[in-house]
C-alpha cells in the first residue's frame, strides 16, 4: 500500500526494502535529541540493523519517502483491541511537513483493516513536545509507566480511536 503526504510518499510494508543501515540511521539521528533528556536510555541504542530487520518480520514497517530517501519511519504491532506504534522517526528537514500525519493515517488504515479499535504508543514523561503532537494528530493521555528499576513514571501511554 502507498499513499501521499505532500511530496513524501508513506509505504507499507515495503517489500523489498533492504537499507537497514539508513532505517537505524534514520532513527538514531531523529532520536539523538533526547539523549540528554531522558532517563533511563532509549532501547533505540541497543539495536542493530539485524534486530530491525527481525522488528519487521514482526511487526509492520511503514516508510516515509521523498523521492527514493527514507525521510520517516514507523513500525506497527498488532495486539488484541489495538495497533501499538513504536519507533516512530521523522526526518528533522521534513518536521511540521505532515510526515507524522500521513505515517499515522496509514496506521490508522491498517488498524481498520484488521478490525483494531484504537492506536497505541508510548513516549517519555521528558518529552512533551511529543506528548503536543500526539494529541494534536488525536491522542488522549490513557496511563503512565514505569520501566524496570525506576520507582517514578518514566514515560505515559496515549490511545486514539480509529474512526470508522
Amino acid at each position: 500500500m502507498t499513499a501521499r503526504s505532500s511530496d513524501v510518499r508513506i509505504v507499507v510494508a515495503p517489500a523489498r526494502f533492504s537499507d537497514w543501515p539508513a532505517l537505524l540511521a534514520l532513527l538514531r539521528s531523529s532520536y539523538a535529541y533526547m539523549e540528554s533528556r531522558i532517563d533511563p536510555p532509549s532501547s533505540l541504542l541497543q539495536m542493530d540493523v539485524g534486530q530491525l530487520e527481525q522488528k519487521a518480520r514482526e511487526e509492520v514497517l511503514i516508510l516515509a519517502l521523498a523521492d527514493r530517501r527514507l525521510v520517516g519511519c514507523a513500525f506497527a504491532c498488532l495486539r488484541d483491541d489495538s495497533i501499538y506504534v513504536g519507533k516512530l522517526a521523522v526526518d528533522a528537514a521534513y518536521r511540521g511537513r505532515g510526515v507524522a500525519r500521513g505515517i499515522m493515517q496509514a496506521v490508522e488504515t491498517i488498524a481498520r483493516a484488521h478490525a483494531r479499535a484504537f492506536i497505541e504508543l508510548e513516549t517519555r514523561i521528558e518529552l512533551v513536545e511529543n506528548h503536543e503532537t500526539f494529541a494534536a494528530l488525536g491522542f488522549r493521555k490513557v496511563g503512565e509507566s514505569s520501566h524496570p528499576g525506576f520507582d517514578r513514571p518514566t514515560s505515559i501511554r496515549m490511545r486514539k480511536p480509529v474512526p470508522a
